[in-house]
């Protein structure tokens, strides 16, 4: 008896949530003109931030819904309802009924005519860094409670008329200077025109010395709004340091960071500290907040676009010396792919990679998986069961979330690789251009079944390792000694399981032989960067210290005839 009653209860909950419908529109006070892209409905069980704020990985996500747009008209509505695919929950009728709190957003999607003749609807980066809850012009409705009864068909009416305002533009300081350029590569692939910019920090004692010409250091990574972590002012002895890093496990982490900045302008000002300069770029585009700095068939051709407009504009302006032997680059996750991949294509423009918890640098071990031999990428299959790849852990490797979750939350964020998310921006740098015009799938979004055929074009094109393999009789020389990777053991999201792959090539190769250091953090996380001395909440903070001596080494090292050892070494 008590079992059915219970069977009854779920059917009765089952059936009562599937007559649940949204109605979703933008108010005419936001614009009269039809609008493309894609409406995202949030729902929340706590109103402790938006809903919209509340979306992740991690289990205590809100609930998302997703529908693309096209030429959406002011007050018209467009319908969530029980067959629209969900994350966490694929469909409506899969919520139990309750309070929520309930906010939709509209990620808006321009139109591009690309050079290879395409016509592409996507989103365009606004200064923001891609990313969708807060874009400027970006519209959203204020969060509502509302109550999801057992027993009734309900219809809830959304009206977004709130936009995200526009970002203002970093100012100019003493030591920070910003530049952003026209790419003529870039302006012609994408039809439209297309920038890039840049952060440069500036060594003491430029406007004093004239004369000097000065080594240059990338620190790639992900979109900075302006160049963080160097601060003429220390930290007010009185900060609060109630605020907790949920990350890190510690307390008062505002006021550590903003002391490591001090710290840093102390030390790149002092008497001995070599003269250099440093640059962060800006690179967000249509796909993600940067562009992995490589030349890609889906975002065009940023590699050289950086490599031959931006870098020579900013050793003009900025007195740079302006040859492979004085470049170097650096970063973590994303920069640590990105450093290492402009060592590999790029191999005569620099002079040594400092590449720390790197993006998959081998697909033989994409994260958890082989790119090439599996042929799902949620599920390791056996004959008789299916056992959940993971996708995220702890140091103490306890998994936070699965590959399916993730990779299911980018796919009702956007569609066709448009979620601005990590495993789309992948998919959009390494795949090549799919016949409707967007990146093809390296797997099935939904299901997780690997395509072999994009995956071989993956290998030839950006598996790191297959390349070094491939091409070292041409390649090792230009590489030899350059080459430093970093990376915890226990890496959140495994990739130093590729490291290792990489480590066995450099250590194992001869003629040359490659002269590489890799290193490995105990029991260290994301994004652990070569520092055995500090724990990962603070050497984070000191990429642009921590090289410095062998950076200094490599140019005494390897420096060409005549070069300009002096200048610089005031």
């Amino acid at each position: 008896m008590r079992y059915s009653l219970l069977l009854f209860i779920c059917l009765l909950t089952t059936i009562t949530q599937a007559q649940i419908t949204f109605s979703v529109s933008f108010a005419a006070s936001q614009g009269q003109q039809p609008l493309d892209g894609r409406v995202l409905l949030i729902l929340a069980k706590t109103d402790k931030t938006e809903p919209r704020f509340q979306v992740s990985d991690g289990v205590a996500t809100a609930q998302l819904f997703g529908i693309d747009v096209n030429s959406l008209k002011p007050g018209q509505a467009a319908t969530i309802d029980a067959s629209v695919f969900g994350y966490p929950k694929p469909s409506l009728k899969d919520l139990p009924p309750g309070d929520y709190y309930v906010q939709a957003v509209l990620h808006k999607y321009e139109t591009f005519t690309r050079k290879d003749g395409h016509v592409v609807k996507l989103p365009m980066d606004r200064g923001e860094g891609q990313n969708w809850r807060v874009a400027p012009g970006n519209l959203f409705s204020k969060s509502q409670k509302i109550s999801l009864k057992p027993g009734a068909k309900q219809a809830v009416a959304i009206v977004m008329d709130q936009a995200n305002p526009a970002l203002p533009e970093p100012k100019d300081t003493k030591f920070i200077k910003h530049i952003k350029i026209q790419s003529k590569r870039l302006t012609e692939f994408w039809g439209r025109p297309m920038y890039l910019g840049a952060h440069v920090l500036l060594p003491a004692g430029f406007d004093e010395h004239p004369e000097a010409h000065y080594p240059l250091c990338i620190f790639h990574g992900h979109f900075p709004s302006d160049f963080a972590g160097f601060s003429a002012t220390p930290p007010p002895a009185n900060m609060d340091t109630t605020d907790y890093a949920e990350r890190f496990h510690i307390y008062g982490y505002k006021k550590i960071v903003a002391q490591e900045a001090y710290d840093f302008y102390k030390k790149w000002t002092s008497k001995d500290f070599p003269r250099m300069l440093i640059i962060e770029i800006q690179h967000a585009n249509q796909y993600y907040d940067d562009s992995y700095a490589v030349n890609s068939e889906n975002l065009g051709p940023y590699g050289d676009a950086i490599m031959y407009e931006l870098l020579p504009e900013i050793e003009k302006r900025f007195r740079g010396i302006g040859q492979g032997w004085a470049r170097f680059t650096y970063g973590g996750s994303t920069g640590g792919w990105e450093a290492l991949a402009a060592q590999v294509f790029y191999p005569d423009e620099f002079n040594g990679c400092f590449a720390a918890c790197p993006d998959p640098i081998s697909f033989d071990a994409y994260t958890v998986f082989n790119l090439y031999k599996e042929k799902n990428a949620y599920y390791q299959e056996g004959t008789f069961r299916r056992t959940p790849r993971p996708g995220q852990r702890n140091y103490l490797g306890q998994v936070q979330w699965t590959m399916e979750e993730t990779n299911h939350r980018e796919l009702v964020t956007g569609t066709h690789t448009r979620s601005g998310d990590q495993f789309d921006i992948w998919e959009a740098v390494f795949s090549p251009v799919g016949a409707d015009g967007y990146p093809k799938r390296i797997w099935n979004k939904m299901t997780g079944e690997i395509d072999q055929t994009v995956a071989a074009y993956w290998r030839e094109h950006y598996d790191l390792l297959h390349i070094l393999k491939r091409d070292w009789k041409t390649l090792g020389p230009k590489v030899t000694g350059k080459i430093h990777i970093y990376c915890g053991d226990m890496d959140n999201y495994y990739l130093n399981n590729a490291v290792y792959l990489m480590e066995d090539f450099l250590k194992s190769v001869k003629n040359p032989s490659a002269y590489s250091e890799v290193a490995y953090g105990d029991r260290a996380e994301h994004c652990w960067n070569g520092d055995p001395t500090h724990p990962n909440y603070i050497s984070r903070l000191r990429y642009n210290t921590m090289y410095v001596d062998k950076i200094l080494k490599r140019i005494e090292a390897s420096h060409p005839a005549g070069a300009d050892l002096t200048s610089w070494r005031y």
